[in-house]
């Protein structure tokens, strides 16, 4: 009798279909599904690493036993508006509100990605709450939508989970605001979103179903989420250049 084996994923680093998204990011910006075709051509082993480690915890366990959806709970707005002014949860669904979004966005955009979704059953959960978490992030760092926020956004998690292609998005954004916004100190203000990412809780070990009925505070609190002080003191002037900014240039899409 032969055993049953998962299928694994595939951890061939693909530089070429890399480039070609790149390349297709910067003709389009708001092509956001050419985000996730870089990560996932770039990430290696990294999915592989971090969902082992995912695994092997209690919450990551529990998670995969109860077959839980991240994107389920996101997408309850009775829930959601139901719960505490002061709440983790309250306050996603007023960002999502305020910035026009859906919590099933960037599920479609992410379908463009080939192996993203066709993993084994497991590693589809865990890489679907990779995803789906990503407006969860914004809220909890302070970190806006454009494109110097998204960036920061982006460098906060690099640490969690060490994908190359995300660190590759890193660098082309940060090279690319700083060629279009010459007075905002970019790369300072990402070196301190670098170093609070790394000082935080693991990110994709957190149980965010239940954080969300929590004082948002109190989740930054338990999280080791500092305030991104260098992104405050620009963030209004940040504004102000968001328009002129993106009707001229290439932005930073949501990735996951």
């Amino acid at each position: 009798m032969q055993s049953q084996t998962s299928p694994q994923p595939d951890t061939r680093v693909k530089p070429l279909v890399a480039l070609r998204a790149i390349r297709a990011l910067f003709r389009n910006k708001e092509d956001t599904g050419q985000v996730f075709k870089v990560v996932e051509a770039l990430k290696g082993d990294s999915i592989l690493r971090n969902f082992e480690r995912f695994k092997a915890s209690e919450t990551g366990s529990k998670i995969l036993g109860d077959r839980r959806q991240l994107i389920d709970t996101l997408c309850n707005k009775d829930y959601l508006a139901n719960l505490p002014e002061n709440s983790y949860g309250k306050a996603y669904q007023d960002f999502l509100t305020s910035e026009n979004l859906t919590a099933e966005g960037l599920v479609s955009a992410s379908e463009e990605a080939p192996r993203w979704g066709s993993r084994e059953a497991d590693m589809a959960l865990f890489t679907a709450r990779l995803r789906d978490s990503h407006d969860l992030h914004h809220v909890l760092t302070g970190y806006g939508r454009n494109p110097v926020g998204e960036l920061c956004t982006l460098t906060f998690g690099y640490p969690h989970t060490r994908n190359r292609g995300i660190g590759v998005l890193v660098l082309i954004g940060m090279f690319k605001i700083k060629k279009d916004m010459r007075d905002v100190p970019v790369f300072k203000i990402v070196r301190q979103a670098y170093r609070n990412g790394k000082k935080a809780a693991w990110l994709p070990g957190v149980d965010w179903e239940a954080m969300l009925p929590l004082p948002l505070e109190e989740v930054r609190r338990q999280l080791n989420i500092l305030p991104p002080t260098e992104y405050q003191k620009i963030e209004k002037c940040l504004k102000c250049k968001e328009a002129d900014y993106q009707s001229q240039h290439t932005g930073m899409p949501q990735p996951a």
